[in-house]
């Protein structure tokens, strides 16, 4: 397990994992939904994750939900740069009930992010959808990667929500999978 924090005056956060785990995770975040789809995350990408996190609650989720994807992006892109014997590129589609939504992923260390997912309620209990976006997109630009979401059906913004983290989570584990066969996924020569 490694480990990264971060202080700010909003948030004091600390995480740690091990990115060829069982998805076994302990989160803390102070917010209950996201702490759901971190430990989704976890669990389908079989990476072992711990997350402490204390954040500015009373003024909203934001800048939690920020700061733990900032620290998040730079640990795993410690963890898995420059890349070497691992497929790099990823994809899944996961359904829940009526919804679908897809991923795909290129551990390029180059960020981008293409997020079409479209949410039918403001709020999925206290917590803003547009914070989904708001994750992801912390995520992409500190690990670094190339993520595209894309949603393809349903109607519930809950499994909307959770179809993405844990599409985003299968197609991970599969990017960071390891081939002995590769030595540097590019014809630069690192990545």
């Amino acid at each position: 397990m490694r480990e990264k924090s971060r202080v700010t005056k909003e948030t004091d956060i600390t995480i740690s994992c091990n990115i060829y785990g069982r998805g076994v995770a302990n989160i803390d975040t102070g917010i209950g939904f996201f702490d759901h789809m971190l430990d989704a995350l976890a669990r389908h990408s079989l990476i072992d994750l711990t997350v402490s996190a204390k954040g500015d609650l009373h003024i909203d989720d934001h800048h939690t939900v920020e700061d733990v994807a900032i620290v998040l992006g730079e640990l795993l892109g410690e963890l898995i740069y420059p890349a070497k014997g691992i497929e790099r590129y990823g994809n899944a589609t996961v359904i829940m009930d009526e919804t679908s939504v897809s991923c795909d992923i290129d551990l390029s260390n180059r960020a981008y992010l293409h997020f079409d997912i479209p949410f039918k309620r403001d709020k999925i209990g206290d917590f803003d959808t547009e914070l989904v976006e708001e994750f992801f997109k912390s995520l992409s630009f500190n690990m670094p990667l190339n993520l595209h979401l894309v949603f393809n059906r349903g109607t519930n913004s809950h499994h909307i929500a959770e179809a993405t983290f844990k599409a985003f989570a299968v197609a991970l584990r599969r990017a960071i999978s390891k081939n002995d066969r590769v030595e540097v996924p590019s014809t630069k020569g690192i990545l």
